[in-house]
């Protein structure tokens, strides 16, 4: 083992938080002083600078990435037996969120290169039955939105942007919610931008789908006692609406450091691996720096020998996982997501890396490949 060796962990939460430790603390002790916890007035100004960071009309916090799609969905007006087009290789929540609205789920394979939706393929996908796609922004990189949207016009469809991964990604530069209906975002702690548990947000610039989720988000009242509808405990709290707003006046620089490390990657990591790619047009933001290798396994093993914790986003592809099996996809169904499944690694891009880090990282893949 090299003496030099680190421990250097796929997300370091703990080094986000010390950074701005002073602004955090501060921050939560005057929420637990003010003892505003649930709504109020440090979700309404999360909510404001929040949409003003992605250049929308409306935000609206909820509590979580997947009551994000929910509402996003219910706002659509997507209802029982309605096609919803997505891809096989996100996580579950995309999906479930299709079947609380006992939606029908279809899947469409995705771009080798960025592991992006196929957009050929899902021309070709569209039927009468289609009445909604969800474009997943995986890994932090937009597909191509002015032809989807195409799509979407020319089909009469309704579009969700589930950019859970992609805070400040960009098409064309345009944010998520620009061309899509409603855009969804996960605070998951480890996202781009994490809050201290689990939160979410719903973007638009559709103002009757935003009055929609508001109500929606908050068992339907307008006034405590007065329901205008059925809706949820969706809320989110103003502890993390409070924490939020501390963390996104540092964003923008955060993902400039996400993509400067990127960058590094790009000019000095091995030929054996192949990066998913930044195409012309896309601002990526690198939620994940993700490679491809058939020989996975073996460098996955190498690098926790060497302290260098990696992940893989996702080793299943939907369609063949146990809860869909009553849908009767099988292997060999969508042959790029599956082979991605195969061969992606996650390996760690977050803000607070330093040089010395990235070189480690960079040496230890050009020590495995020998």
């Amino acid at each position: 083992m090299s003496k030099r060796m680190m421990k250097i962990p796929l997300v370091d939460l703990r080094a986000n938080y010390l950074s701005i430790k002073r602004d955090i603390d501060n921050v939560i002790q005057e929420v637990i002083d003010s003892s505003s916890y649930i709504m109020g007035p440090y979700l309404e100004v999360f909510e404001k600078n929040f949409a003003k960071f992605c250049r929308v009309k409306h935000a609206v916090g909820c509590s979580s990435g997947t009551t994000a799609v929910h509402l996003a969905l219910l706002a659509g007006g997507i209802k029982k037996g309605d096609e919803v087009i997505t891809v096989p290789n996100t996580f579950i929540a995309t999906t479930e969120c299709i079947s609380y609205v006992n939606g029908r789920i279809r899947f469409v394979d995705v771009n080798p290169d960025t592991a992006l939706i196929d957009v050929e393929q899902l021309e070709k996908a569209v039927t009468s039955k289609t009445k909604a796609i969800i474009v997943v922004h995986l890994y932090g990189q937009m597909p191509d939105m002015e032809r989807i949207r195409e799509i979407v016009d020319d089909n009469d469809l309704f579009l969700i942007e589930d950019a859970a991964q992609a805070h400040g990604a960009e098409w064309m530069g345009h944010q998520p919610g620009y061309y899509g209906d409603v855009a969804c975002y996960s605070f998951f702690p480890a996202k781009i931008l994490g809050c201290f548990g689990d939160g979410g947000a719903v973007v638009t610039n559709n103002d009757e789908m935003a009055e929609k989720m508001r109500l929606l988000v908050n068992h339907g009242r307008i006034s405590k006692y007065e329901h205008m509808m059925e809706g949820f405990n969706y809320r989110m709290d103003a502890l993390q609406a409070a924490i939020l707003n501390v963390k996104l006046a540092h964003l923008p620089k955060w993902i400039e450091l996400r993509r400067k490390h990127a960058g590094f990657y790009n000019r000095y990591l091995s030929d054996e691996v192949k990066p998913i790619i930044e195409v012309e047009n896309a601002k990526h933001v690198y939620y994940m720096y993700v490679i491809k290798t058939e020989k996975r396994e073996e460098l996955m093993t190498y690098l926790k020998e060497r302290g260098i914790s990696c992940g893989i986003h996702y080793p299943i592809p939907l369609h063949l996982q146990p809860a869909y099996k009553k849908l009767g996809f099988k292997k060999g169904y969508f042959p790029v997501s599956e082979r991605l499944a195969r061969s992606i690694l996650s390996i760690p891009v977050y803000p607070e890396l330093t040089d010395e880090q990235l070189s480690y990282i960079v040496e230890s893949i050009k020590q495995f490949f020998g």
